[in-house]
Order: structure tokens, then C-alpha cells, then sequence
């Protein structure tokens, strides 16, 4: 991805004011207000009914009543912040998860083999058929090639079949509350608040990952308030349920990140004989007539643009891969949505594959 590629007690609103809310917004999916999924009703006045003991409010509580004071300055309601608040806890899940240090041994063939299977590729063709009059409008609109949304798309959340299962606010509550990086989470937080504010998105879909990326293109809320758009013109800009607002939405990251209209994102190459894997590397670009009167020839043939370059080959210089490409402008665009050279040679393939 970007720029792809992340509590509480049941009484969490006891730190935070409740006035000015005319009625209740909807609970988080599987937060009942009580067993049975009723609200009790308010006991009736009684002449001498006790009074409730005082409880101080736990540090979680104190953490989201500072959230929400933050928020409000952003222009977020109080009514928003109650609903969005309502019974979440910190999510042991999302700390463990948070906490792991991934690493990273697949080889590229292995990790192609995995994102890019013959069984996506071939779904990517019907999205690819299925949507194509959406498409073009989205291309012509952003200027980016109308595969290269449908390819992120695939590898984000397998075409919107896989987004997430994590309540949105909670995980991030949970990462800004304990996480690694509080600072980045908390504004990802207030950020996820001020868009259910604004009325895109209903409460009980805000789901995502474990780090709160979001809908069906994975974005964080922060990517979301500079990306998103509003492409079937409801007014909301709908990544979890509008299609249109999602593919859209890709197409104008990528826009946004320097898409050139027109231009190439990578050719799969041949390199000769004993080429110096030294000047391979997508920061050693040179102009396309210098690679080719090295020897580099594209692999299917055809000619190659005469642009600015590089030759990358995956796995170089530790055992190289059988598959080398060069890569242009465009491919550095692609990498802003996931900084990771694997994830975006697996977009391009994809994007290739599907038109």
C-alpha cells in the first residue's frame, strides 16, 4: 500500500459528557446494551432512592475523555463521540498483533505465486469485464490506467471480499491507548471519528484491519480525509459499501502520487550474460537506449519506451530471481500506496493480467 501499505470497561463514557445527544446512534456490531441485546429502561423517581456510589473513572476512561475533548475541537460531535465510544475495551487481539516482528523470508517466485495466483488473475479478468464501464469513467476522470485499480483492489482485500473484521475505533483506541506509535495512532483515531461525524460511513460498517486500515481499498482514516472521493456522487465517499467511491478513490492516490497518463508502469525484461547486478536498483534510472544498448531486451519482444528507467530484479543481489523488469515512473506511484518493491511488481503483474 500505500502511503498503502495499523477499550474498555462497559461504563467507557462514565469520563465523558453526555449532553446535547437527542437520542442514541446505533452500537457497535456485537455490543448489546445488555444480554438480549435490550436497553433497560430508566428506573422511575423514587422518594428515597439511594444514590449511586461514585467511581473514578478507569485510565482507559481518562484516555478517551482526553480523545474526545481533542475531537470536539476537530468539530466532532458529542453525540458521534457517545456512540463511537460505547462499550469498546482494548483488544488484546490488536496488541499482540501490533507487537509481532514480521519477517520477511519469502523469495519473490514465492510471494508472486501468492498474491498473484491464477485463480486471482482470473477473477481480476471478470472484475475487470464486469466493471469496465466504471472503470473508464474512473480513468478518464484521474487519468490512470483503468487496471491499475481493479489490480490494488485484488491485492488489498481480494476484490472487497476480505476487508476486515476489526471495529474501526476500537482497534485504533486500542493502538493509541498501549501501541507501539500512540502519537500516529491518536491522530489516525481523531481522524476515523471526524469521518463518522461527517455522516460516510454508518457506525456499525466503519470495520477494517487490526491497524484500522479501511474499506474495501485498505486506506488509513488520515488517507481517507486527503483521498477519498465520492465517486457515485451520494454525497458520502463510501469505501466499505460504494464500489464506485473505492475504485475511485485508488485512482486518485495514484493520481495524486505522480501517475503519469499514458506511460508505463513496468516491462519484463532479459538481461544478457553476465550483467552487473550492481546497476540494478529503482533509484539507478537512465534513459531506456542505455539499458538497451547494454543488452536488455524486453521479454515478450516489443519495444521498449524511450523513458527514464531502472532494471530491478527482485531477489538481487542475494540469489537473483529468474524475472527481471524495468521499471519506470509510473511503478513509483504505485509503490506510494505500499512501500515494499514485492507488493508493487505483484500490483503490476496483476494489472497486466487482468486487461
Amino acid at each position: 500500500m500505500q502511503n498503502r501499505r495499523a477499550l474498555l470497561a462497559a461504563a467507557t463514557l462514565a469520563a465523558l459528557p453526555l449532553a446535547g445527544r437527542a437520542q442514541p446512534l446505533p452500537l457497535p456490531p456485537g455490543r448489546p446494551a445488555q444480554p438480549g441485546g435490550h436497553t433497560p429502561a430508566a428506573p422511575r423517581p423514587q422518594q428515597h432512592q439511594a444514590a449511586e456510589p461514585h467511581r473514578e473513572p478507569t485510565p482507559f476512561e481518562r484516555f478517551l475523555a482526553g480523545v474526545g475533548e481533542e475531537a470536539k475541537r476537530a468539530g466532532v460531535s458529542q453525540a458521534t463521540l457517545s456512540a463511537a465510544f460505547r462499550g469498546i475495551a482494548p483488544l488484546p487481539r490488536v496488541l499482540e498483533l501490533d507487537s509481532r516482528q514480521p519477517e520477511f523470508t519469502l523469495t519473490w517466485e514465492q510471494y508472486r505465486d501468492r498474491v498473484v495466483p491464477q485463480a486471482r488473475q482470473e477473477n481480476g479478468r471478470r472484475q475487470f469485464q464486469q466493471n469496465r464501464a466504471l472503470l473508464d469513467a474512473i480513468s478518464t476522470r484521474f487519468g490512470v490506467a483503468p487496471q491499475l485499480p481493479v489490480a490494488i483492489w485484488g491485492m488489498e482485500t481480494n476484490f472487497g471480499g476480505n476487508t476486515g473484521g476489526f471495529y474501526v475505533i476500537e482497534a485504533l483506541a486500542t493502538l493509541a491507548y498501549e501501541g507501539r506509535r500512540k502519537e500516529f495512532f491518536r491522530r489516525e483515531l481523531i481522524a476515523a471519528l471526524k469521518i463518522l461525524h461527517a455522516g460516510h460511513v454508518p457506525l456499525s460498517h466503519m470495520k477494517g484491519s487490526w491497524a484500522g486500515a479501511m474499506g474495501q481499498p485498505q486506506f488509513m482514516p488520515t488517507s481517507f480525509e486527503r483521498y477519498a472521493v465520492d465517486f457515485d456522487g451520494d454525497g458520502h465517499r463510501n469505501i466499505w459499501d460504494s464500489r464506485a467511491d473505492a475504485l475511485g478513490s485508488i485512482a486518485n492516490y495514484l493520481a495524486r502520487s505522480g501517475w503519469r497518463p499514458g506511460e508505463p508502469w513496468m516491462r519484463e525484461v532479459t538481461l544478457p550474460a553476465g550483467f552487473d547486478l550492481e546497476q540494478t536498483g529503482r533509484e539507478k534510472k537512465r534513459p531506456a537506449q542505455e539499458w538497451l544498448n547494454a543488452g536488455v531486451r524486453s521479454l515478450d519482444g516489443g519495444s521498449i519506451p524511450a523513458l527514464e528507467c531502472a532494471v530491478l530484479v527482485p531477489d538481487a543481489p542475494n540469489g537473483p530471481s529468474r524475472q527481471s523488469f524495468l521499471v519506470f515512473a509510473n511503478f513509483e506511484a504505485i509503490r506510494k500506496y505500499n512501500p515494499s518493491n514485492f507488493y508493487t511488481l505483484g500490483v503490476g503483474m496483476l494489472a497486466e493480467a487482468v486487461g
